[in-house]
Parts: structure tokens; C-alpha cells; sequence
């Protein structure tokens, strides 16, 4: 009975940790879709208020794909930088 509770426990443990892991990657790709979305309605709300549809709201959503792209593989290489780093230590 106890090696059973042993086993069960090292499989909560091993289950957090992986979805430890997993939110970091999962709140990148939410933050690549967010700063995309938020430049797409910064460049619509100029155009309307400017008046120079589509150009602002084409502008804007290009922007904030290539900032939402470069932060996403910036953090990501940072990620495995730690990873990496720690998993040596280790050694």
C-alpha cells in the first residue's frame, strides 16, 4: 500500500512539473497573440481617427506581428539558455 501512495505521488510530482513547464511556453504564445491583436486595434483606432484607412491599421498589425515573432523566439532562447544552464549545474 505505501509503494502504491510512493508511485501515485511521483506521478502528481512529475505531472506538475511538466505543466510547470508547459505554462511557460503556453503564456508566450498567448503573449505573441495578445501584442499582435492590441497593434491591430492601436492602427485601427488611429485610422479612424486620423482618417487614413487601411494604411495605419496594415502598419500597425505588421508591427506588431514582427514584435509579437521577435519577442516569442527571443524568450524561447533565453528559456533554453536557463535550460540548459541548469541542467549542467546539475551535472
Amino acid at each position: 500500500m505505501e509503494n502504491q501512495n510512493k508511485n501515485n505521488n511521483n506521478w502528481v510530482e512529475s505531472l506538475a512539473k511538466a505543466y510547470q513547464e508547459l505554462s511557460i511556453y503556453l503564456g508566450l504564445g498567448i503573449q505573441l497573440a495578445v501584442t499582435m491583436v492590441l497593434m491591430f486595434f492601436l492602427g485601427k483606432y488611429l485610422d479612424d481617427k486620423f482618417d487614413t484607412k487601411p494604411f495605419l491599421t496594415i502598419g500597425f498589425s505588421l508591427f506588431g506581428g514582427f514584435a509579437g515573432i521577435y519577442n516569442f523566439f527571443n524568450s524561447v532562447k533565453n528559456l533554453n539558455k536557463k535550460k540548459e544552464s541548469s541542467q549542467n549545474a546539475k551535472k
